[in-house]
């Protein structure tokens, strides 16, 4: 029966009640289901624990294979996927004679080329992209692109990929290499070509930029040594590029053909003072308490991030992780004041508004950056009126069951003056040169604990809001291999401890972190991993302006054993990373199939699209 005959005997059997839950052909791609679940059929585990054993996953339908970044192992592990029931590993790529010492970061397929992300040793040197044969696995040819290259994306025709070079700095930050992108030209994939785009263009803009709200913080940062590209959507016509620049909260927009940035878009904050943003800020009530917070703002910081096509729109899917700057935490040094040593953003309420000062966390865990601004912090009282605050006393604000949990960035958010140096108070709350207190107007998490839908010039369509972690703190949302586990039971639970009910609301929640898109038929679905909690959401995104959940799958089984590695070849999939959707034409079963690398299990896991017509 050709597709045309298919569509109207669908339709009229479905006018006269008769067709209801028919799952699966191979026609998925093309005919629209009105319904969709996610049902595990196979799976391959690494056996190893919390070492990132499987990250970024990539599928190659001519050789049926997967391509699964083993971080513990600096390799590719390659499973043959012809039964997608039983994923079997057939070999491994390494990178080690390309460059000593180097890891990989990330991989992605196409017709029969694997090309690969590689790191080199120290990581704030150029790395490398090669490609490989997806058949026999033979190297193609390599070339060198900009420090730390992570995620990796082929043009839609295929004769170019794209690099995010994210440029880390050192682990002491004495070294920040610049970030940048680079295209590299496989029309002859045996010499491929590249071009960069860096972001040398925008230094001296830093003030501007920072006005219309893009963070560039780093000590000592130009612009391009603060942009750290972390993840590239394309568009359908392969002319345009977007990468996430994750801790500078904005996207880059690039012009693919000349490899210029052509903008840098700031993605604004999220008011959890409004109604529909609501957030849990405590873990030591171990209960979902999901409220508003006048004065608290979300940074979306943006992982994962794809691209689609709608009415012919381009818009972009975000995973708002959140991510903070967080250099020289291990350094004894660092903590002890020498500020040459890292750069730690992070600070905990609590300690950041204490009325007596900060001095109490010297030698633990307070920056000496911060400490080097001022001797405290204080609430507005107007804005923060509504936990108690008062001039120059944070009242309830500080308790651990208010905003005192809460892990905010101490770099923004007080009160500046018109060149952007702080603003002075005294310990009484009043504006005094002389004194040593910030005023803190605003606290800023990180993180939208959300997905969001943007335009094509970084406006914002759609956000899920509070919409993840209500699902989870209610009855309808259900873990476990046979959906029988009540999430609310482990809300906001952590990925490498067992019973850790509410441990991640201080920090970012749920913590969605990657995403991919898949169309069939009409309909376009959005997945979106989630590091802490676990499992995938499915939300029909057809219309961009309101998009609808349709399924979560959360396959963990053990909530309670304290160490889940102990139990890790029962324990089901913890800490989802990357997610890759195989359209029914491309999929070993005619059936359409999501991949996902499951960092902390180290399992990679196959499931299957259900559909209902």
């Amino acid at each position: 029966m050709n597709i045309g005959a298919r569509k109207s005997l669908a339709a009229a059997m479905m006018a006269a009640g008769l067709l209801v839950g028919c799952t699966g052909s191979d026609d998925d791609d093309e005919v629209t289901p009105v319904s969709l679940q996610l049902v595990k059929i196979g799976g391959y585990a690494s056996g190893i624990f919390g070492q990132s054993a499987a990250e970024i996953p990539a599928f190659d339908p001519a050789s049926k294979r997967a391509f699964v970044v083993n971080a513990a192992a600096g390799k590719v592990d390659v499973l043959d996927l012809s039964d997608p029931t039983k994923p079997a590993k057939v070999g491994e790529l390494s990178s080690a004679a390309l460059l000593a010492g180097s890891e990989i970061n990330s991989v992605a397929a196409r017709a029969g080329i694997v090309a690969v992300a590689i790191q080199a040793s120290p990581k704030t040197d150029n790395g490398r992209v090669a490609f490989y044969k997806a058949s026999d696995l033979s190297l193609i040819s390599h070339v060198e692109v900009g420090a730390l290259p992570d995620m990796l994306i082929f043009t839609p025709n295929g004769k170019k990929v794209l690099v995010a070079n994210e440029g880390e700095p050192s682990d002491d930050y004495q070294i920040d290499p610049e970030g940048s992108i680079s295209i590299i030209d496989i029309s002859k994939v045996s010499a491929p070509t590249v071009k960069t785009a860096g972001f040398a263009a925008f230094n001296g803009q830093e003030a501007a930029l920072r006005a219309k709200g893009v963070r560039i913080f780093g000590p000592g940062a130009n612009a391009a040594r603060d942009f750290e590209p972390e993840y590239i959507a394309v568009s359908a016509d392969g002319k345009t590029a977007w990468a996430t620049l994750q801790e500078n909260n904005a996207l880059a927009k690039l012009d693919i053909a000349t490899a210029t940035v052509t903008d840098i878009l700031p993605l604004g904050y999220k008011d959890h003072g409004m109604a529909g943003n609501e957030i849990d800020v405590s873990d030591t009530d171990r209960a979902a308490n999901i409220l508003a917070w006048p004065g608290v703002r979300g940074l979306y910081l943006p992982d994962a991030m794809a691209s689609y096509k709608v009415a012919g729109k381009t818009y972009l899917v975000t995973a708002n992780e959140g991510d903070a700057r967080a250099w020289g935490e291990d350094s004894d040094a660092y903590w002890a004041g020498d500020a040459s040593q890292g750069f730690v953003e992070e600070f905990r309420v609590k300690h950041l508004i204490n009325k007596n000062g900060w001095a109490g966390r010297a030698g633990d865990d307070l920056p000496p950056q911060l400490n080097a601004m001022a001797g405290g912090g204080l609430l507005n009282p107007d804005v923060f009126q509504h936990c108690g605050a008062l001039p120059g006393d944070p009242g309830a604000c500080r308790a651990d069951n208010n905003l005192g949990r809460l892990t905010v960035t101490w770099t923004q958010g007080y009160r500046q003056d018109a060149n952007g140096n702080p603003v002075m108070f005294n310990a009484a709350g009043a504006e005094d040169p002389t004194g040593n207190r910030l005023m803190y107007d605003v606290l800023y998490a990180y993180g939208g604990r959300s997905f969001s839908i943007w335009d094509d010039k970084g406006a914002l369509v759609w956000d899920s809001g509070a919409d993840m972690e209500r699902f989870f703190a209610s009855d309808a949302c259900k873990a476990g291999a046979n959906r029988d586990i009540p999430c609310k039971t482990y809300f906001n639970s952590n990925h490498e401890a067992g019973d850790s009910l509410d441990n991640r609301s201080d920090n970012k929640g749920p913590e969605p972190e990657g995403v991919t898109i898949g169309t069939i038929g009409a309909k376009s679905y959005a997945f979106i991993g989630l590091e802490r909690m676990g499992g995938v959401l499915v939300y029909d995104i057809t219309n961009p302006q309101a998009p609808v959940r349709v399924d979560y799958l959360n396959t963990r089984q053990d909530w309670m054993t304290e160490d889940p590695a102990t139990v890790l070849a029962s324990a089901g999939d913890l800490g989802p990373e990357g997610l890759v959707f195989i359209a029914a034409k491309d999929s070993p079963n005619g059936k359409p199939l999501l991949l996902v690398g499951n960092e902390v299990s180290g399992t990679t896991a196959v499931y299957q699209l259900n559909l209902g017509y």
